[in-house]
C-alpha cells in the first residue's frame, strides 16, 4: 500500500490540536468557543470514529489551517481518502463546495478541493493548465452515517475518479496528461479557501459533521487499493459500517450552558441560530414546538425546522431537525408555518416552501407525521407531500409575497391564512383565506381583512405570520367571548417589526374578519424582541397560546464568538378582559420552574425592601412586584445591576404619562454590544396599582404589566457582578409587595 504525504487520524479525542502523523506536526483546531469570550474556553467537539476518535466540525467555525509550503502539493497524481459523517448539507453559496480538504483558488484555476455540495453531492475539483476541472459523484453522501469517500487525480492517465464506500461513482477521462497547477493558498481542512463571506464575520462553505482518517497521497491509488482500505477499516465491525445515533450528532447544548448571557429557563435551540418558533401542537401528552433553524451556524441562512417537546410548556427536550430543504421541492428553505390535525387526529405540518427556481419563490407545502406507523410519540419522522398544495396565482394578493400558512379546523372544514399584501398601490397587508375539506385541495376565498396603508403605514405593504385565535373570557378558558384576536407582523416599506393585533369578529361563512377598531394594538412595548408570533388553542385547557421569538440584537462578530443567536419568549395566554381589552399573561406553568424563594415582602416600604435586596442577587430570577397607592410619579426596578450602579437595566412606569419603558443607557459598558437607549409604550392603567411580573433569564428580560402589556428586552452586562436588584421611586412608595424566586433550567 502506498504511503500518504499527510495523514490526520483525529485520535486525540480531546484538546484543540490534531497531529498530522507523517510530519508529526500538531495543527491547531480552530473553534469559536475556544476564544472563551463569554465563558471559559471550550475545546472543539470530539466523537467516536471509525478508528479511534473523530473530530466534529460545527459547520461555521471548526477548521484546521496548515500554512502553504508545510505539506507537499501533489501535481501529477493525487489521492484523498477520508471517513465522513455529514450532519447537514451546505447550501453551496456561489456554487462552492463545503470543503473536506482543499488548497485551491477557483478564480485563479489553481490547486484542488474535495468537498460536498447540496444534497450530498461529492466533488473533486482542480485547476489544470488554465482550466477548472470538476468531477461529480453520481451517488450522494448520506447524512448521519459514516461514509468512506475517496478521490483520485491520475494525471498521467488523464483521469479523475470518485469512490463512495469502495465503489466507483464517477470517472472523467481526458485524452491528455494532466497536471494540477500549484496554489499559494494554505491547506485547509473543513473550510473552503474561497468561502463566501456573510455579514462580515461568517465564512460560508464549511463542512458540517464528523471526520476521521483523512489521508492525502501524491500517488494515484487504484480501485483495488481503495476497496481494500475500506474493507480493512471495517474489519472490527465485521464489514458493516457502524451505526450512529442521530442524537449523538446534534449540536451539544451543554457547550453553551455556561455562557453568561445565554438564557437557561426559556426555550431555545441547542446552539447556533433560530428565529420564530411556530407550529405548536399538543399530541400524545406532549407539547411540540418547531422553529426556524440554521444548523450550520449562528446566522440566518438555509432554513430548516428545529423541533422540541415539553410535557408542560416550560421544561423542554431537544429533538432532531424535523424538516430540511430537499432537491426539487423546497431547495431554498423551509420557512414558517403551522400545525393542524388530520381527520384521524394525526398531526400535519404546513410550511412555506422556498424555491428560487420558481416564480414566485414561495408556495405552501405539507408534511404528514409518520405516526402511528412508526410508533414514535416524539413525532421525529415527517413525510412531505411531493408537490406544493397551494401556489399563489396572479391577482391573489401581492404577487411574490406569499408565506406563513396558519391552519385550523372548524366544523369539519380546514381554514388557512397565508400572509401577503392586497396588491394595490395604496393598499396594505392582508392574509388570504383558503378552505379545504381534505387539506390537499384548497379554494381561495379572498382577503381576511386589509389594513389601511395610508392611515397606518407602519403596518407595511404586506403581512407575515398571520394568526387568528378565539378569545376566551378572562378566568374562563373554556368560555368563548365571541371575539377573535388577529395577530400579524408587518412587512415592506414603512413597516415596523412588531406584533400588531386587532380584536374583532371572525365570520367563517364569509371568511372575513371585522375588527372592533381599525387601529391595531401592541402586545409588547419593548424593542424588536417580541416578534414572530405563532399560536394554538390548547386542547387541554382551552387557552389561546402565543409563542414568539426574542431576538438577540447582537453583532455578527459577537454571534460568531458565542455560537448561538436568539431564543423564544415565554409562552403567553391571551384572553378578553372584563373591560373588553386584550389580556396577556405568561402561562401559569412558569411556576414549575421556581427554585428557592429569595425574598417575600408584603406592605413594606421601598427602603425596607431595598435593605433586604442587598442580600439578593442573580441572573435567573422570577419577580412579582406591586406598588400600592404609590404617590410617586415615576417608579420601578433596576435589574442586572452592578453594586456601584455603573451597569443596570431599569424598568420604570411614568404615572402621569401612563408610560412603561426600559432604560438601557447603562445596561453594558461593552461598546461592542448594541443594547442601548430607552424603549417603551403606553400602559393605560389609570389610577390602578402597578403590578409587574418579571423574568430575568441572563440576557433576556420579560416584564408583564397588569395583565395588559408585556415589555421584552435584552441586556448584556459586561461585568460579572451585575446581578443585583434595586427598587426606586421619585416620591413616597410605602406599600410595596415583592417576591423573588431563583429559577431552574428548562433543560435537564
Amino acid at each position: 500500500m502506498k504511503k500518504p504525504i499527510a495523514y490526520w487520524t483525529f485520535d486525540e479525542g480531546q484538546g484543540n490540536q490534531a497531529t498530522e502523523s507523517v510530519s508529526g506536526q500538531a495543527d491547531t483546531v480552530q473553534f469559536a468557543l475556544g476564544k472563551g469570550r463569554f465563558q471559559a474556553p471550550r475545546d472543539p467537539v470530539w466523537a467516536e470514529g471509525i478508528k479511534g476518535k473523530a473530530l466534529s466540525f460545527d459547520g461555521y467555525s471548526t477548521f484546521i489551517r496548515r500554512l502553504a509550503g508545510q505539506t507537499p502539493q501533489p501535481v501529477e497524481n493525487l489521492t484523498i481518502t477520508a471517513w465522513i459523517a455529514p450532519r447537514t448539507y451546505d447550501y453551496g453559496a456561489e456554487n462552492r463546495l463545503s470543503a473536506i480538504v482543499n488548497q485551491h483558488n477557483r478564480e485563479k484555476k489553481e490547486g484542488y478541493i474535495l468537498g460536498l455540495f447540496r444534497y450530498g453531492a461529492l466533488s473533486l475539483q482542480a485547476g489544470v493548465d488554465g482550466r477548472w476541472l470538476e468531477a461529480w459523484s453520481s451517488e450522494p453522501v448520506p447524512l448521519h452515517r459514516w461514509s468512506f469517500v475517496s478521490a483520485v487525480f491520475a494525471g498521467s492517465e488523464g483521469r479523475i475518479s470518485l469512490y463512495l464506500n469502495g465503489r466507483k461513482t464517477a470517472e472523467t477521462l481526458l485524452d491528455q496528461p494532466l497536471k494540477i497547477t500549484p496554489s499559494s493558498a494554505d491547506l485547509l481542512i473543513g473550510r473552503n479557501n474561497n468561502g463566501v463571506v456573510l455579514a462580515e464575520s461568517f465564512i460560508m462553505n464549511h463542512y458540517d459533521g464528523w471526520m476521521d482518517e483523512l489521508a492525502i497521497y501524491d500517488s494515484a491509488l487504484t480501485e483495488d487499493e481503495i476497496r481494500r482500505q475500506y474493507e480493512q477499516d471495517l474489519q472490527p465491525y465485521d464489514g458493516v459500517i457502524p451505526f450512529i445515533e442521530r442524537e449523538a450528532m446534534e449540536i451539544p447544548r451543554p457547550y453553551f450552558a455556561a455562557d453568561r448571557h445565554r438564557p437557561q429557563f426559556h426555550m431555545n435551540p441547542p446552539g447556533h441560530w433560530m428565529n420564530e418558533p411556530h407550529a405548536p401542537l399538543y399530541f400524545g401528552g406532549q407539547y411540540h414546538l418547531f422553529y426556524q433553524q440554521n444548523p450550520n451556524g449562528p446566522f440566518y441562512h438555509h432554513i430548516h425546522w428545529g423541533h422540541a417537546v415539553s410535557p408542560d410548556l416550560v421544561h423542554w427536550r431537544d429533538l432532531p431537525t424535523a424538516l430540511s430543504p430537499e432537491e426539487g421541492l423546497d431547495p431554498d428553505g423551509i420557512w414558517s408555518g403551522s400545525a393542524a390535525y388530520d381527520p384521524h387526529g394525526i398531526p400535519v405540518l404546513f410550511y412555506t416552501i422556498g424555491n428560487n427556481g420558481e416564480t414566485p419563490n414561495q408556495s405552501i407545502g405539507l408534511a404528514q407525521s409518520a405516526y402511528p406507523a412508526d410508533g414514535d410519540n416524539d413525532l421525529k419522522t415527517w413525510i412531505k407531500h411531493p408537490s406544493p398544495i397551494v401556489r399563489q396565482e396572479r391577482g391573489a394578493g401581492l404577487f411574490g409575497e406569499f408565506r406563513d400558512p396558519f391552519v385550523w379546523r372548524e366544523e369539519g372544514i380546514y381554514y388557512m391564512l397565508v400572509g401577503t399584501g392586497a396588491g394595490g398601490e395604496e393598499e396594505g397587508g392582508t392574509a388570504l383565506v383558503y378552505v379545504s375539506s381534505d387539506m390537499l385541495n384548497w379554494e381561495c376565498r379572498g382577503p381576511l381583512y386589509i389594513s389601511d396603508y395610508a392611515k397606518y403605514p407602519y403596518l407595511g405593504k404586506a403581512w407575515e405570520l398571520p394568526v387568528l385565535l378565539p378569545l376566551p373570557l378572562e378566568g374562563k378558558e373554556a368560555a368563548s367571548s365571541g371575539k377573535h384576536v388577529l395577530l400579524i407582523s408587518p412587512w415592506g416599506e414603512g413597516a415596523k417589526v412588531e406584533v400588531n393585533y386587532w380584536i374583532g369578529v371572525w365570520d367563517r361563512e364569509t371568511c372575513r374578519f371585522t375588527p372592533d377598531d381599525d387601529e391595531p394594538g401592541l402586545i409588547d412595548v419593548g424593542d424588536f424582541h417580541f416578534t414572530g408570533p405563532s399560536g394554538m388553542v390548547d386542547p387541554r385547557t382551552g387557552r389561546s397560546l402565543v409563542f414568539t421569538i426574542a431576538q438577540g440584537e447582537r453583532t455578527p462578530e459577537i454571534d460568531y464568538d458565542c455560537g448561538w443567536a436568539h431564543g423564544a419568549g415565554m409562552p403567553v395566554s391571551l384572553f378578553l378582559r372584563a373591560d373588553g381589552r386584550l389580556g396577556v399573561e405568561p402561562v401559569e406553568e412558569t411556576e414549575r420552574l421556581r427554585g428557592r424563594r429569595l425574598l417575600s415582602a408584603a406592605g413594606s416600604s421601598l427602603e425596607e425592601i431595598n435593605w433586604q435586596l442587598a442580600d439578593v442577587s442573580g441572573d435567573l430570577l422570577e419577580i412579582k412586584l406591586s406598588f400600592h397607592s404609590c404617590r410617586a410619579e415615576q417608579f420601578g426596578i433596576s435589574l442586572r445591576r452592578s453594586p456601584d450602579g455603573a451597569e443596570e437595566t431599569v424598568i420604570r412606569f411614568n404615572r402621569p404619562e401612563q408610560w412603561l419603558e426600559v432604560d438601557r443607557t447603562k445596561t453594558t459598558l461593552d461598546e461592542r454590544e448594541r443594547t442601548r437607549g430607552i424603549q417603551g409604550g403606553l400602559l393605560p392603567i389609570g389610577e390602578e396599582d402597578l403590578h409587574l411580573h418579571i423574568f430575568v433569564d441572563r440576557s433576556l428580560i420579560e416584564c408583564y404589566a397588569n395583565g395588559l402589556k408585556s415589555l421584552t428586552t435584552r441586556a448584556y452586562p459586561s461585568r460579572l457582578d451585575a446581578l443585583g436588584l434595586l427598587l426606586w421611586a421619585d416620591g413616597p412608595a410605602e406599600h410595596v409587595d415583592m417576591e423573588v424566586w431563583e429559577m431552574t433550567p428548562a433543560y435537564s
